[in-house]
């Protein structure tokens, strides 16, 4: 088949109409699962303190008719605190973009700033997931918070070569030679945190990690069956039942491989000293300028409640 002579077809027609579709297509990862189950209090001083405290560990107990009776030692709370880090992003969209016709957003600067909010909930996750010590910060130094490893101490698993972090924020951890996630390693952490009183109810993990816990024996973890009507292949864990204790598995974007942590989510919280916040700042030119800001910390109430496999392969 071939076209008749002298044929004008849209390849010689000029002035034809652009299709732009008007939606923009965005499928990055928003979800911030730690930093959405922390329940959201108020920090009043860029050094965020708060308590904890412990019974004392049971002992025999029988005294005599008439016994004198003498008071025994007590022991103070501990005070412990972390510093409130700044988040921060902005935008500028020079004046010409009030002009302009655009595709899939009527005004770019409301399209930016929506973006960089959403980013910075990712900034603030992987923050909150990071092997990093406090920093008190200075004129020339930003603060900066203390992340979950500096925080989890007592109920864990790690390398031989590892060094854990002290357990009040004040410095990190240090990684040992890596070996692989195991249900032997997960099993022995419920256990150490169900013996310090914790009730854990989330493990946060990677997708790596996840494909590894999902081949956990046992008929109380996972299920996996195939739908013959469907011709489906379901496999998927929905919780882990343990004589520890019942978690939940949600897999993570933002912290590292190596680090799987078991959560008491209502242990932690995030203190925040100044909510997120859209504002415009001072401009000397053709130009409108953004900025999103947000200053917060986090709160480990009591990390005995939770624990941690590290140093996984």
């Amino acid at each position: 088949m071939a076209q008749p002579s002298n044929t004008f077809d849209s390849y010689d027609a000029v002035g034809i109409r652009e299709d732009l579709s008007d939606v923009i297509h965005d499928v990055s990862p928003e979800d911030t699962p730690f930093y959405s189950a922390c329940a959201k209090g108020k920090a009043r001083n860029t050094y965020h303190e708060w308590q904890t405290d412990a019974l004392r560990s049971s002992a025999a107990n029988a005294h005599i008719e008439g016994d004198a009776t003498t008071a025994e030692a007590r022991t103070a709370t501990s005070r412990l605190g972390n510093y409130t880090q700044i988040f921060k992003n902005a935008v500028i969209i020079p004046g010409t973009d009030e002009g302009l016709d655009k595709a899939g957003r009527a005004k770019e600067m409301a399209y930016q700033t929506l973006k960089i909010a959403k980013e910075q909930k990712l900034d603030i996750e992987k923050a909150l997931f990071a092997n990093n010590a406090r920093v008190a910060g200075n004129s020339s130094t930003a603060r900066e918070l203390a992340g979950l490893p500096s925080w989890i101490v007592t109920n864990i698993d790690e390398a031989g070569d590892a060094t854990a972090a002290t357990g009040d924020g004040t410095d990190a951890r240090t990684d040992g030679t890596a070996a692989a996630f195991s249900q032997t390693r997960f099993d022995g952490v419920m256990q150490s945190i169900w013996e310090s009183g914790g009730k854990p109810d989330t493990v946060y993990l990677t997708a790596a990690q996840m494909n590894v816990a999902l081949g956990f024996a046992g008929n109380n973890n996972q299920r996996s069956n195939i739908t013959a009507e469907a011709e489906k292949v379901i496999k998927h864990m929905s919780v882990y039942v343990t004589p520890w204790g019942t978690v939940k598995f949600v897999p993570s974007r933002e912290q590292r491989g190596s680090d799987v942590f078991i959560v008491q989510d209502d242990m932690f919280a995030v203190g925040v000293l100044r909510p997120t916040k859209n504002e415009a700042l001072a401009k000397d030119g053709d130009y409108e300028k953004r900025q999103v800001l947000t200053e917060l910390t986090l709160v480990s109430k009591n990390e005995k409640a939770s624990g941690a496999v590290y140093d996984c392969s």
